[in-house]
């Protein structure tokens, strides 16, 4: 896997985890702005290919 290609899918992967942990009760508190940013980094990243 080459982390240049996919860095879209690989910000998207962490965007889900980190999201599926705080369905189990993760408490990031005002650290959740960070996963936003993640989150549209990802969106970003996928839309223009890489």
């Amino acid at each position: 896997m080459k982390f240049n290609k996919n860095i879209g899918m690989i910000l998207l992967a962490v965007f889900l985890i980190i999201d599926g942990l705080l369905g189990f009760g993760l408490n990031l508190g005002p650290g959740i702005f960070v996963l936003y940013l993640v989150a549209l980094a990802a969106g970003v990243f996928i839309l223009i290919g890489k």
